[in-house]
């Protein structure tokens, strides 16, 4: 499922690897600029300096002897493109259009990486308003957004509570410790005359007329039975009044907030059963290739399907419903059946989407109407990704067919696109300052997996297009300029769903430590395959 380089795409990787070798052995460039001046002498290390459109697009190396031929391009009418091309009219700024963003200069078609994920974001409806939201139990709400504002149904406590466990005194002391104590989850305690005490715990409800709660650790009882406090005791010390933290019809948290199970607990104290939450949007999985294996281990040219596994759970990280996975081969009908007959508001291919003879994205795109809203990315790996409008309420996101190209696609478009279906806020970026220098492509961004270790991001080996062995170990990817990034530069890094920002320790040092050196890494640990 793979097509060939384009001529000036070979062009750009053959004189990127004659500079990186004339460097390395003069100090100087071939075009007699120093090495030092922008890292762009190596070419990236997904190795694919202009080839993403072709081994970027598939799992395999070429077409499948049984794959069904795609159209030709006059089979179909083209695609249709949301407004001006990125080097036609102007556009909203960081729209494809924008006279600010131009166009790659392999392809005017390919949207800068900025540009695309901006257009992702806004491509999907409004985020939906309380009339399209769902009421879902607490237990299944977990993950989703709000969509109405939490407002408290109670006082929070809706009644004065203990704080400690201890004795609850009126007037002062020493007091007449009662027999009987007070509980939590009991009816309201007989009210408490100067100078008595009565043991209480932790949550019970406060008599009438007490003053203050000592703690157990604060007060001493005599032979007498007379409670005397270790320190001083002040008015309604330890005592949660009634209302402390809300007042009855108080806004909680505004429409949009993410349901966390920190949520799920304050709307349970609220007095909620239930909660009204924007849909989980839903997904499809359209796995393609004829020379994917489901087990075992790859043999005569077949070769182990990596995203089937990995792409739905990573969806459902995202808060996706993934309602089928369809594994279809390199069949146009297949694929065309499968997009024209499925319900769900996004579909994610995976390769195929470049121009090769088993490449059947575009052709079936054209062939349904769809409008292509980005067609190509400045970015790797994943440079032939694209977004397309089935429908009004549905996408398509085509993934090219290496892992880490699909994980490129995913936080580029995918993941934005995703977040506003889900009614989630954008969040705002975290950056982090290289270790050691990076290499960057002549004209595109790239994405490199680094691990975290306090402010620092550490680039990572195995950072090929068809690589996961850098990314199993990352804690995100790095957002390197095109021209490359030097060591104490700051570099924005995108989350992965399983990683936070603070994420380090031991299982961040491990992987960053034993990557381990390998043929083909050069000294910044960058592999070029």
């Amino acid at each position: 499922m793979s097509g060939q380089p384009a001529p000036d795409a070979e062009l750009d990787e053959a004189l990127a690897l004659v500079n990186d070798d004339h460097g390395r052995r003069t100090g100087r460039r071939a075009d007699d600029e120093p090495v030092g001046g922008d890292l762009r002498g190596t070419p990236d290390a997904s190795g694919d300096a202009g080839h993403d459109r072709g081994q970027d697009s598939g799992h395999g190396s070429g077409p499948h002897p049984s794959a069904t031929p795609a159209p030709t391009a006059s089979a179909a009418p083209a695609p249709r493109r949301q407004g001006p091309t990125p080097n036609s009219n102007p556009g909203h700024p960081g729209d494809p259009g924008d006279p600010g963003h131009p166009g790659h200069p392999d392809d005017p078609k390919t949207t800068p990486w900025p540009a695309a994920r901006t257009a992702a974001g806004r491509a999907p409806r409004p985020v939906p308003s309380t009339s399209a939201a769902v009421t879902v139990p607490l237990g299944q709400a977990l993950g989703l957004v709000l969509a109405a504002p939490l407002v408290a149904l109670t006082d929070l406590p809706s009644f004065d509570t203990s704080a400690m466990d201890g004795w609850v005194v009126a007037g002062p002391g020493p007091w007449e410790v009662q027999a009987d104590g007070i509980l939590a989850g009991h009816e309201r305690p007989d009210s408490l005359s100067d100078g008595e005490a009565v043991r209480i715990a932790t949550g019970a409800r406060i008599p009438q007329e007490a003053t203050a709660v000592i703690r157990s650790e604060h007060g001493l009882t005599d032979d007498k039975g007379r409670l005397h406090p270790r320190r001083d005791v002040t008015q309604g010390q330890d005592i949660r009044p009634r209302g402390q933290e809300c007042r009855s019809g108080e806004h909680l948290l505004p429409p949009g907030s993410l349901v966390t199970p920190a949520v799920l607990g304050l709307a349970a104290a609220a007095g909620y059963d239930e909660l009204p939450v924007v849909p989980r949007p839903s997904a499809e999985v359209l796995i393609l290739g004829d020379e994917l294996l489901t087990d075992g281990l790859p043999h005569e040219g077949l070769i182990r399907d990596a995203l089937g596994p990995m792409l739905p759970p990573w969806l459902r990280s995202l808060g996706v419903d993934v309602i089928a996975v369809r594994r279809l081969g390199d069949d146009a009908e297949a694929l065309h059946q499968a997009i024209t007959t499925s319900a769900a508001d996004l579909i994610v291919t995976t390769g195929g989407t470049a121009s090769g003879p088993v490449d059947h994205v575009h052709p079936t795109l054209s062939r349904i109407g769809a409008e292509l809203l980005v067609d190509g990315v400045a970015v790797r790996p994943g440079h032939p990704m694209l977004l397309a409008r089935i429908r009004p309420d549905q996408h398509l996101v085509g993934l090219p067919g290496n892992p880490l190209a699909a994980v490129s696609g995913l936080l580029t478009l995918a993941e934005p696109l995703l977040r506003t279906l889900s009614g989630r806020p954008a969040t705002s970026p975290y950056t982090a300052v290289l270790r050691e220098d990076v290499h960057g492509h002549p004209h595109d961004t790239r994405l490199v997996p680094v691990t975290l270790h306090a402010d620092h991001a550490v680039p990572l080996r195995y950072n090929g297009p068809a690589m996961l062995r850098g990314i199993a170990v990352a804690d995100g990817l790095a957002v390197v300029p095109p021209g490359g990034a030097r060591r104490g530069q700051e570099l924005e890094v995108l989350d992965l769903p399983w990683a936070l920002p603070e994420a380090t320790g031991q299982a961040t040092t491990q992987g960053a430590t034993n990557a381990g050196p390998q043929a083909g890494a050069d000294p910044a640990g960058e592999c070029f395959t």
